[in-house]
């Protein structure tokens, strides 16, 4: 499963290349994520487009979502 950080809402996720509205919540990404795990079908996942320099939260708002998600909601 591939996982862009700039998918995230521009409020949350300041740290990525390409910022814009609109995008989904931590939680509706956790939502997804949690679904594909439930598939039985994800065999391995990677996380790209995040800038840890960009972001004063060091990435809570991504991380939260991820280990929500994958840890199946």
């Amino acid at each position: 499963m591939h996982v862009d950080a700039d998918v995230l809402d521009d409020a949350v996720m300041p740290a990525v290349d390409h910022r814009q509205p609109g995008g989904l919540t931590p939680g509706e990404l956790a939502t997804i994520l949690a679904a594909a795990m439930a598939s039985g079908r994800v065999a391995g996942v990677d996380v790209t487009i995040y800038n840890p320099a960009l972001d004063p939260d060091a990435g809570a708002a991504l991380a939260g979502a991820l280990i929500r998600g994958l840890a199946g909601g």
